[in-house]
Protein backbone atom coordinates (compact mmCIF):
# COMPACT_ATOMS: atom_id res chain seq x y z
CA UNK A 1 0.00 0.00 0.00
CA UNK A 2 1.35 3.37 -1.00
CA UNK A 3 -0.27 6.13 1.09
CA UNK A 4 -0.77 9.55 -0.49
CA UNK A 5 -2.91 11.17 2.20
CA UNK A 6 -4.46 10.24 5.53
CA UNK A 7 -6.39 11.74 8.40
CA UNK A 8 -7.52 10.12 11.64
CA UNK A 9 -10.64 11.64 13.13
CA UNK A 10 -12.37 10.62 16.38
CA UNK A 11 -14.77 8.21 14.69
CA UNK A 12 -13.40 7.58 11.20
CA UNK A 13 -10.25 7.48 9.08
CA UNK A 14 -9.61 8.87 5.60
CA UNK A 15 -6.99 7.34 3.30
CA UNK A 16 -5.87 8.00 -0.25
CA UNK A 17 -3.81 4.99 -1.26
CA UNK A 18 -2.71 2.85 -4.16
CA UNK A 19 -1.74 -0.79 -4.41
CA UNK A 20 1.88 -1.37 -5.33
CA UNK A 21 1.67 -5.18 -5.45
CA UNK A 22 -1.51 -5.61 -7.46
CA UNK A 23 -3.77 -6.26 -4.48
CA UNK A 24 -7.34 -5.07 -4.76
CA UNK A 25 -8.50 -2.17 -2.55
CA UNK A 26 -10.64 -4.65 -0.57
CA UNK A 27 -7.60 -6.82 0.17
CA UNK A 28 -5.53 -3.80 1.20
CA UNK A 29 -8.26 -2.44 3.47
CA UNK A 30 -8.72 -5.87 5.04
CA UNK A 31 -4.99 -6.16 5.76
CA UNK A 32 -4.93 -2.57 7.06
CA UNK A 33 -7.88 -3.17 9.37
CA UNK A 34 -6.47 -6.46 10.71
CA UNK A 35 -3.05 -4.97 11.41
CA UNK A 36 -4.31 -1.75 13.00
CA UNK A 37 -7.03 -3.41 15.09
CA UNK A 38 -4.51 -5.88 16.52
CA UNK A 39 -2.09 -3.03 17.24
CA UNK A 40 -4.77 -0.90 18.94
CA UNK A 41 -6.04 -3.75 21.12
CA UNK A 42 -2.47 -4.66 22.08
CA UNK A 43 -1.67 -1.03 22.95
CA UNK A 44 -4.80 -0.78 25.10
CA UNK A 45 -4.01 -4.03 26.92
CA UNK A 46 -0.35 -3.15 27.55
CA UNK A 47 -0.75 0.49 28.57
CA UNK A 48 -0.89 0.63 32.39
CA UNK A 49 -2.11 4.24 32.23
CA UNK A 50 -5.15 3.46 30.06
CA UNK A 51 -8.01 4.18 32.45
CA UNK A 52 -10.70 2.98 30.00
CA UNK A 53 -9.09 -0.40 29.31
CA UNK A 54 -11.92 -2.61 30.61
CA UNK A 55 -14.62 -0.44 29.04
CA UNK A 56 -12.96 -0.39 25.60
CA UNK A 57 -12.10 -4.08 25.52
CA UNK A 58 -15.62 -4.97 26.68
CA UNK A 59 -17.13 -2.87 23.86
CA UNK A 60 -14.83 -4.51 21.30
CA UNK A 61 -15.76 -7.99 22.63
CA UNK A 62 -19.48 -7.24 22.42
CA UNK A 63 -19.07 -6.00 18.86
CA UNK A 64 -17.15 -9.19 17.97
CA UNK A 65 -19.94 -11.32 19.43
CA UNK A 66 -22.31 -9.72 16.89
CA UNK A 67 -19.94 -10.37 14.00
CA UNK A 68 -19.70 -13.53 11.97
CA UNK A 69 -16.03 -13.19 11.05
CA UNK A 70 -14.36 -11.69 14.15
CA UNK A 71 -13.35 -13.94 17.03
CA UNK A 72 -12.13 -11.71 19.86
CA UNK A 73 -12.30 -7.95 19.37
CA UNK A 74 -14.16 -5.93 16.74
CA UNK A 75 -12.43 -2.56 16.41
CA UNK A 76 -13.41 -1.47 12.87
CA UNK A 77 -16.87 -1.43 11.37
CA UNK A 78 -17.37 -3.66 8.35
CA UNK A 79 -18.63 -0.96 6.04
CA UNK A 80 -16.26 1.18 4.02
CA UNK A 81 -16.96 4.01 1.67
CA UNK A 82 -14.29 3.61 -1.00
CA UNK A 83 -14.18 6.04 -3.86
CA UNK A 84 -12.13 5.28 -6.96
CA UNK A 85 -10.05 8.30 -7.89
CA UNK A 86 -9.81 8.47 -11.65
CA UNK A 87 -7.98 11.72 -12.40
CA UNK A 88 -5.35 14.02 -10.93
CA UNK A 89 -8.04 16.66 -10.42
CA UNK A 90 -10.20 14.27 -8.36
CA UNK A 91 -7.17 13.06 -6.38
CA UNK A 92 -6.26 16.65 -5.49
CA UNK A 93 -9.86 17.43 -4.59
CA UNK A 94 -10.10 14.44 -2.23
CA UNK A 95 -6.75 15.15 -0.58
CA UNK A 96 -7.84 18.72 0.14
CA UNK A 97 -11.15 17.42 1.51
CA UNK A 98 -9.36 14.93 3.78
CA UNK A 99 -6.94 17.55 5.07
CA UNK A 100 -9.76 20.03 5.72
CA UNK A 101 -11.80 17.52 7.74
CA UNK A 102 -10.33 18.64 11.12
CA UNK A 103 -10.90 22.28 10.15
CA UNK A 104 -14.54 21.59 9.28
CA UNK A 105 -14.91 19.77 12.62
CA UNK A 106 -13.58 22.85 14.44
CA UNK A 107 -10.50 21.09 15.81
CA UNK A 108 -7.91 23.40 14.20
CA UNK A 109 -7.82 26.57 12.15
CA UNK A 110 -5.35 25.25 9.55
CA UNK A 111 -5.10 21.69 8.20
CA UNK A 112 -1.35 21.48 8.82
CA UNK A 113 -1.91 22.11 12.54
CA UNK A 114 -3.77 18.83 12.97
CA UNK A 115 -1.31 16.24 14.27
CA UNK A 116 -3.09 13.11 12.99
CA UNK A 117 -3.03 13.93 9.30
CA UNK A 118 -0.70 14.09 6.33
CA UNK A 119 -1.55 17.80 5.84
CA UNK A 120 1.69 18.76 7.57
CA UNK A 121 3.64 16.73 4.98
CA UNK A 122 1.95 18.71 2.21
CA UNK A 123 2.92 21.98 3.93
CA UNK A 124 6.61 21.09 3.58
CA UNK A 125 7.17 19.93 7.15
CA UNK A 126 7.65 16.40 8.53
CA UNK A 127 4.53 14.55 9.67
CA UNK A 128 4.06 11.54 11.94
CA UNK A 129 4.34 8.79 9.31
CA UNK A 130 7.36 7.76 7.31
CA UNK A 131 7.02 7.17 3.58
CA UNK A 132 3.96 9.24 2.73
CA UNK A 133 4.07 9.79 -1.03
CA UNK A 134 3.13 13.36 -1.83
CA UNK A 135 0.79 13.86 -4.77
CA UNK A 136 0.98 17.11 -6.69
CA UNK A 137 -2.10 19.03 -5.62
Amino acid sequence: MEIYAWCIMSNHVHLVFQSIDGQTPDQLLGDFKRFTSNAVVKAIKENPQESRKEFLLDRFKKAAANSSNVKHYQFWRHDNQPIELWSNHVISQKIRYIHNNPVAAGLVFRPEDYRYSSAVDYSGEKGLLEGVVLASI
